[in-house]
């Protein structure tokens, strides 16, 4: 196929994260020399990155180009696609555009880290169409996890790009907001027009692949709050304790309408739901009635049949409000047999261990736990296999980019795209760090253009590496040994010691024997060495530690790190 060729118009994509595993989302777009930052989130440490807080994209390509830097557009509120915000802002200031809801979500966080003061937050509407610089963008209602979700469809000098962000096509969604199929299928028919000829209707689509592999459709939002009457209904003497995402808030609104039909009153615990809550109930977007809602210091004079409790945790995240109820550590709230936990939400992966903890605790106080897995408590907030099809049918697109999600997932979004009559060779399988250039005869796609590494946060941001975690996961795997010498700095004999200190090698208290075979073992070592009259300390470091390791492979094969302390008198 022939090279296409360049122009002065061109449009560019960059992908800096979300492509091959969940959370991360981030891509730009360059129109004109400028740059438009689409949506900037965290993802959730895995198990093999011990000590992580959050993992974020890699700024470097932002930070490199910040006076290019446009603004960014925030399609939904989620952490994986909003967590990120407050550390792009320490490279680079700009403004942030989302709905009204998204934005103040995003900002509680923003404020918190001092970074309110490097940006901008303008809202836009259902429907609206902005120009941001040289940037011509239409936000589109979509139905989501969270309200007021967009989906965006750019207007370039290459045609229009439409990126669905995350979606699914829910009928009869909580707040009567639909994905907005009407427009959707207008811009579909409706060519870009230029000068010198026309784009198809959707030149480039990019659209959510979570659950690509997930066949039929997604159920809609409000069979939860069916599924939630029952359970109020059947357990009537119980007290209900509900951890969701806080920002999931129409399956709260869901929870507190099931729960006031039955009498109860409502408490919200944790801090991000807390003020999530609050902020719902000033934009009018959740109703609940201030006479029914308590704080959670009075929930002990109530029955428990008189009381619901929303509150975060549905992760397992160690400090939230569930774990610390699990563990026996909440202020106010104690489990026993009289509760009926519900955990309305599904774990992200990588987080399955600590929620199966957290529900092994609630088990052992004696309550009853209801979650996804036996009862229709969560839905996903994703299109599944034939909402998919359906959008990919309705926007015919020239060129197709499955984005949102693992490899597996936009292999599967990929071969959807080919069933429902995308041209094979105009399906794109990208991956984070690649970029996509749109030309008038077609498009270019480059490999690895921009760094796309994981960038750690460990208290600050971009303080560790591979080479400190690949030694976190061998303390973790095998422990560490320190043998500790104190030699003379005039002569080089030694003074005192070894002395060996064990975490994570053997339990001390329980293996004296092996420790004094160890210190023999270092002592031998050292009597070679003098004799040999290499006396200086780097050559007594370098043979403790030698002497040290060799023995405890022969003897436990293991291989903890093996420090040597020597200390000069």
């Amino acid at each position: 196929m022939a090279k296409p060729a360049r122009t002065n118009d061109q449009v560019r994509i960059v992908f800096l994260g979300g492509l091959g595993e969940i959370g991360r989302n981030c891509f730009c777009l360059e129109v004109e020399d400028r740059i438009l930052v689409v949506d900037c989130g965290i993802m959730f440490p895995d198990v093999d990155m011990p000590g992580v807080d959050l993992v974020l994209p890699d700024f470097t390509y932002l930070r490199d180009n910040a006076a290019r830097v446009e603004g960014v557009v925030l399609t939904h509120a989620h952490e994986d696609h909003a967590g990120g915000l407050a550390f792009l802002l320490r490279d680079v200031s700009c403004p942030i555009y989302g709905s009204p809801l998204s934005l103040g979500l995003a900002r509680n966080r923003i404020e918190e880290a001092g970074m309110l003061g490097h940006t901008t937050m303008i809202p836009v509407e259902d429907g609206e169409r902005r120009k941001i610089g040289p940037f011509d963008v239409e936000f589109i209602p979509v139905t989501h996890s969270v309200p007021h979700a967009f989906a965006a469809a750019y207007h370039t000098p290459q045609g229009t790009i439409l990126h669905t962000g995350d979606f699914k096509i829910d009928l009869t969604p909580v707040d009567g907001r639909r994905t907005d199929l009407a427009r959707l299928g207008e811009i579909a028919q409706r060519p870009s027009m230029r000068a010198d000829g026309r784009f198809p209707g959707v030149r480039v689509l990019l659209s959510d692949s979570t659950n690509a592999e997930r066949p039929g459709f997604t159920e809609s939002e409000s069979t939860v709050g069916q599924a939630m009457r029952t359970l109020f209904r059947e357990r009537e003497d119980k007290r209900f304790i509900v951890a969701s995402f806080a920002s999931h808030l129409h399956r709260v609104q869901q929870v507190a309408e099931a729960a006031l039909a039955n009498g109860r009153h409502l408490a919200f615990v944790g801090r991000s739901m807390a003020n999530n809550v609050t902020l719902a109930r000033e934009m009018g977007l959740l109703k609940v009635p201030s006479d029914r809602v308590i704080d959670i210091e009075e929930a002990p004079r109530f029955a428990p049949g008189e009381i619901c409790i929303i509150c975060t945790g549905s992760q397992g995240e160690p400090m939230s409000a569930l774990s610390l109820m699990a563990a026996h550590e909440h202020k106010w709230v104690k489990i026993s047999d009289d509760d009926v936990v519900v955990i309305s939400a599904h774990a992200i992966p990588g987080n399955e261990t600590s929620v199966t903890r957290v529900i092994n605790s609630l088990y052992h106080a004696g309550a009853e736990v209801v979650h996804g897995g036996n009862t229709a408590v969560h839905v996903s907030g994703h299109a599944s296999q034939e909402e998919l099809k359906f959008m990919m049918n309705l926007l015919t697109p020239e060129w197709f980019i499955p984005v949102h999600g693992e490899y597996r997932h936009m292999v599967h979004h990929a071969h959807l795209a080919d069933q429902c009559g995308v041209e094979y060779d105009k399906v794109l399988v990208c991956e984070d760090g690649d970029a996509v250039t749109l030309l008038d005869g077609g498009l270019e796609v480059e490999r690895r253009a921009v760094p796309s590494g994981y960038l750690y946060v460990d208290g600050i941001v971009g303080d560790i590496g591979q080479g400190v975690l690949r030694d976190r996961r061998q303390l973790a795997e095998e422990g560490v040994v320190v043998v500790i010498l104190t030699v003379d700095q005039r002569t080089g004999e030694i003074v005192t010691g070894p002395e060996i200190v064990t975490k994570g090698w053997v339990y001390a208290p329980e293996a004296e024997e092996l420790l004094e075979e160890a210190k023999a073992a270092v002592r031998d070592e050292l009597a070679t060495l003098e004799v040999e009259g290499a006396t200086d300390f780097e050559a007594v470091r370098r043979h403790a530690r030698r002497a040290l390791g060799r023995f405890i492979n022969e003897r436990t094969r293991r291989r903890p790190a093996v420090i040597p302390v020597i200390m000069e008198v």
